[in-house]
């Protein structure tokens, strides 16, 4: 007897062929995609690039404002004369972490610090501790008005983060 099929009508088989293709063309997709998209950056670095801006107009003398960078608290104080003077009249040698003022601000009277302790990494008090400057109350790390270390068990002064201020000094960007 001769076969009655022809080209043009689909047989059952390549129903199944064409089927059995597009699940296994969704199941590479399905397996590739994850393996793919572990390749993009995570959100956390992305927004490590990202500078943070500061209006430094509502900010009063003597006042600390505390702003997120990089995931961090970031100490932003203005400091009066006294701060000012007191962290300057610092015998540097005798510090832990010996850092002259100077080398930690770019303005005077704006400390900006990065405000994670060098101990273990809690978050220091500020107007706090004998030097008026912050104070670590998980283990005591004492630091000055410039973020040095001055008592505890920390080894290291605050870190200073990288900063610009605008040409009129109204503004801060962080990063």
């Amino acid at each position: 007897m001769a076969n009655t099929a022809t080209m043009d009508e689909p047989t059952r088989r390549d129903m199944l062929f064409i089927a059995t293709g597009a699940f296994a063309a969704i199941g590479a997709a399905s397996i590739a995609w994850p393996l793919i998209n572990q390749m993009n950056p995570d959100a956390s670095t992305i927004a490590a690039g990202v500078p943070v801006d500061v209006d430094l107009g509502g900010i009063k003398e003597g006042q600390i404002v505390t702003v997120k960078w990089r995931g961090n608290p970031i100490f932003v104080r203005y400091r009066s004369q006294k701060e000012i003077d007191e962290a300057v009249n610092v015998d540097v040698a005798k510090l832990p972490d010996p850092q002259a003022d100077a080398d930690r601000v770019k303005k005077a009277q704006w400390l900006v610090l990065i405000g994670v302790c060098t101990h273990l990494g809690c978050i220091p008090q500020g107007h706090d501790g004998p030097f008026d400057g912050w104070l670590c109350h998980c283990h005591g790390s004492v630091y000055d008005t410039s973020g040095r270390i001055r008592q505890g068990p920390a080894p290291y002064n605050l870190a200073v983060p990288p900063t610009a201020f605008s040409a009129d000094g109204k503004k801060l960007t962080i990063g």
